[in-house]
Formats: structure tokens, sequence, C-alpha cells
């Protein structure tokens, strides 16, 4: 104890204080340490926040349209979540978003297309998901930004040959877009000329589309799940940003019939030229 000689006063005043300063460091660290965690929580809340807002936007004009959700979001989560996580949570939401227009236009579906496109689409989902596994996050980025912006000719191209579709089209459709579906976020740019081309219109072709993408999907993500990329925290992030698709795609009913071809086209190519660019973007400031 330093209580009575008087020698060791100076030596007890200076523990003393050295211990003050060793708790009052103590405390400044706890407070900094409670100022980031609050600071990184409310950046976590604006940030999920932001995805709910384009989420609700992208189900929207999807549920409209027949597509769009993927192209509208993905970018969104790339900035928020990086490439190789983005993927997998694009595709739980596109689960949740392809659901949501199933249950609004149940009574529409053409289940022998949906049957044609599937059988093939959604084993070639899964070998595109574990080949977009082995790709390293830059590379992804390119691939999902080249692919969108070269969707806008194609699509054009597609349009300008009026072919009528057969079922054994849709089988090889399914088996290339499925392929495609597995490796970029979104390949509905091809899938909505196909059904069209089969003659399917309206809530008719966004209940079999819609239908028919909801196997690929779900066989993109049980491979993401197998391989370790589907890990608890991003299936709740899938769900986060799938839940505002739903909830898009019900509102978006009541416009379906109101919509003009020739505003669609004008949308889906802006989208997909700004989503393209945005992701070319990332991929340049990318290290």
């Amino acid at each position: 104890m330093c209580s009575t000689p008087q020698l060791f006063v100076p030596h007890c005043e200076r523990n003393y204080a050295i211990l003050v300063r060793a708790v009052a460091r103590r405390f400044a660290v706890l407070a900094t340490t409670r100022k980031l965690d609050r600071s990184i929580r409310g950046d976590v809340a604006v940030g999920f926040l932001f995805v709910l807002v384009v989420g609700l936007i992208a189900g929207t004009i999807s549920g409209i349209v027949g597509t769009g959700s993927s192209i509208m979001l993905m970018p969104v989560l790339v900035y928020q979540y990086g490439p190789k996580q983005a993927v997998p949570i694009m595709a739980i939401a596109a689960v949740m978003a392809n659901l949501s227009r199933i249950l609004a236009w149940w009574r529409e579906v053409d289940w022998r297309a949906c049957l044609a496109y599937s059988a093939t689409g959604i084993p070639a989902a899964a070998l595109g998901a574990r080949t977009l596994l082995a790709l390293p996050s830059h590379a992804v980025d390119i691939a999902i930004g080249l692919f969108l912006i070269a969707m806008v000719p194609v699509r054009h191209w597609l349009a300008r040959h009026h072919l009528k579709a057969r079922l054994w089209h849709l089988a090889i459709g399914g088996a290339l877009i499925g392929y495609l579906t597995g490796i970029v976020a979104s390949t509905g740019p091809l899938s909505v000329p196909l059904f069209l081309f089969y003659g399917l219109t309206k809530g008719a072709f966004l209940a079999t589309e819609a239908a028919s993408s909801l196997g690929l999907y779900v066989s993109k993500s049980v491979t993401f799940q197998r391989f370790g990329a589907l890990t608890p925290d991003v299936a709740i992030k899938g769900l986060i940003a799938g839940s505002s698709l739903m909830f898009g795609a019900f509102i978006a009913k009541r416009f379906v019939l109101r919509l003009e071809p020739d505003i669609f086209r004008l949308v889906m190519d802006a989208i997909m030229l700004a989503a393209g660019l945005s992701m070319l973007w990332d991929a340049t400031q990318s290290p």
C-alpha cells in the first residue's frame, strides 16, 4: 500500500496518474468504437434502404415490361456488396420477383412452353453458375457490363426477324439462355423476345416467362449454396432485395395493359445501356 511512508507518496501519485491516463484512454477507445459502430450501423441501414427503394422501382417496371429488375438492381448490389456477393443476392431476389409475377398472373401461365424452356434451362443455369464462381470479380464486372450493352443491338436484330417460335425453339433457347443466366445477372432481354416470338402477350407472356425463369434462378441459387457462395448473410440480403421486387410486381399489374410497345423498347434500351456502363465503370475503379 502507499498510505504511510512519506517516501512513497510521489511514487504512488505517479502510479495513480498512469492508471488514470490508462483508464481515460480505454474509455476514449470505447467511445470511438461505439461511434464507429453506430456509424457503420447507420451506413448499413442507409444501404438497405437504398436497395429497397431501387428494388421497388425495378420490381414495378419489370412487372410491367416482363424483365429489367436484375438490370436495374444489379449495379446497386455490386456497389453495395461487391460483384461476387451481388450475383447470388440477385439470384435470390430474382426467385422472389418471378414468383410474384406468377402469383399475379397465375391463370395465364402456358405450362407447355414453361416445361420446354425449363427442361434444358435448369441444368444449363447450374453449369453457368459453377462457371461464374471460378471467375475473378473484375472479370465478372466486365462480363456483365459488356453483356448488358450488347443486348441493345441484339434485341433490335431479333425484333426485325419476325419468326414464330415453336416448343423445340424454346428448348434450345432455354439451354443457351440458361447457361448465360448462370453467369450474368439477367438474360431477360433474350428470353423476352423468345417468348414473344412464341406468340405470348401481356399477362400470358409475363406469367410464362416468370414461371420458366423461376426454375433457372432456383437452380442457380442451389448451385451457389452448394459451393459456399450462398451464405446466410447473402441469403438475408437477397430476401430483403427480393421483398421489394415482389411488392413492385403487384403494383405493376394495374399498369400492364396501358404500356405501349414503343415505350417498352425505349425503356429497356435505356436501362440496359445505363446498367452496362455502370458495371464497366465499377470494373475500371476496382484494383
